[in-house]
């Protein structure tokens, strides 16, 4: 059980996570509100966008999220999975984000910064050095940060940098929506919470989107590992207050969009004062009542996908599938929902619902999208090449960049070298 904040609609200023370890967070008491702008596609949200929002907003008290179109997309990088107008909504359904910017720009400029009164940007990243050295102990497909580039290969954030209002946070290892894809495409259940890696899974991840020249330190795969303080991190841990009325749902919610943000949106709206718990249903049960791969997420993946959303309050890692009368008393639940999908009858072919159906706190909610996990898939299968071909053009600019920087920061460590040759020499 993990309590995720009560009321998501913070006052800007108030913080949905926590501030630790951000030396740009100052512990005293501000004079003014610190703005900060993010910035990206985020395509296939996931847990990962939402860790770089948490991370950009405990640099400030006011986050805004540009978003770019589907054309400068298109442009720059290749197809986006989902739509502007999906994508929109999915950033505003992250707890942290304050204000969301729709069409902005691909490429950081100061003006952007200016007209939205913003003091830093934040991105993904690392110092070169670190790169470099890591890229010569492994394999630089994993376990890197990120670099953003336009589609002739310069850096997008370049101007922001030069001026010195540009902050990096640490990028969330082991997600990447190069990695989901791959997932689906694959039909595999390696990535569920409790199976090991087989080689299949692992050709699969080395090569998949490669480029000819080998692999870029910023794209890539790696398997998530979850800890107890990313948890932490990610729920605040409030308890429901007097007065509130709790409110039960429960599923996989596995590749966490927009679907699922319509229902809990309307699954909120039934009360004033909601206190919305999330039941997430262990691997083994989805792949029951799913069948093929699925969850395409494993269930720590998916709890922190749920924890970051505005409409949840709590969630139950490994809930039962049917909502029994000890669920339901434990929790003290007021209503239990369900959307308009087919409900799947529990392993001895009884209705999971029966209960709160029994107690006449059973409600089905329309969230008026039928956008499904299926059909996600569906997607990425129908656009399989396209896709790949995205990666591989997407990996192949940053092998170019990261070549030159390489090569620049070898230079200047001969540089050094010869310094220091000489100041011996003189000594």
């Amino acid at each position: 059980m993990l309590n995720n904040g009560h009321h998501a609609e913070a006052e800007p200023g108030s913080e949905a996570g926590d501030k630790t370890g951000n030396s740009a967070c100052s512990p005293e008491k501000r004079k003014r509100v610190v703005r900060v702008w993010c910035d990206g596609c985020y395509d296939m949200v996931h847990y990962g966008h939402s860790n770089q929002l948490r991370q950009a907003h405990a640099m400030g008290d006011y986050l805004i999220v540009g978003v770019h179109t589907d054309e400068e997309i298109a442009k720059h990088k290749g197809p986006p999975v989902f739509t502007q107008e999906e994508r929109y909504k999915m950033v505003r359904a992250i707890k942290w984000v304050d204000e969301i910017v729709e069409g902005a720009p691909y490429v950081t400029t100061l003006e952007t910064l200016d007209k939205y009164n913003c003091d830093f940007c934040v991105h993904g990243g690392e110092p070169l050095h670190l790169h470099l050295r890591y890229s010569a102990i492994s394999s630089p497909s994993q376990g890197s940060d990120d670099i953003t580039l336009t589609v002739d290969g310069k850096d997008t954030y370049a101007e922001v940098k030069n001026s010195g209002r540009y902050r990096e946070c640490k990028r969330t290892q082991g997600v990447s929506t190069t990695d989901l894809v791959g997932r689906m495409l694959l039909m595999t259940k390696t990535h569920h919470s409790n199976i090991d890696k087989n080689s299949e899974y692992q050709q699969h991840t080395d090569n998949f989107g490669k480029s000819p020249k080998g692999h870029s330190p910023w794209t890539g795969v790696s398997q998530f590992l979850q800890t107890s303080r990313k948890i932490i991190q990610f729920a605040s841990g409030k308890e429901p207050q007097p007065g509130d009325t709790i409110i039960y749902v429960a599923g996989a919610f596995d590749l966490f969009h927009i679907g699922h943000v319509d229902f809990l949106e309307n699954v909120y709206k039934q009360s004033d004062k909601p206190y919305v718990i999330v039941g997430l249903h262990f691997d083994q049960e989805v792949n029951r009542y799913k069948g093929k791969n699925y969850p395409i997420m494993n269930v720590h993946e998916r709890t922190l996908s749920v924890l970051a959303c505005r409409y949840v309050s709590e969630v139950v890692i490994g809930a039962p599938y049917a909502a029994t009368p000890d669920l339901l008393d434990h929790f003290k639940v007021d209503l239990v929902c369900h959307g308009k999908t087919e409900v799947i009858l529990d392993k001895d072919n009884s209705d999971p619902y029966a209960e709160p159906k029994r107690r006449g706190i059973f409600r089905v909610i329309d969230s008026g999208n039928e956008l499904t996990t299926d059909a996600i898939v569906e997607r990425i299968i129908k656009n399989r090449l396209l896709f790949e071909a995205r990666n591989q053009k997407k990996e192949a600019k940053e092998m170019a960049v990261f070549q030159a920087l390489k090569k620049r920061e070898e230079e200047k460590m001969k540089e050094q070298q010869r310094g220091l040759v000489n100041e011996e020499q003189e000594n």
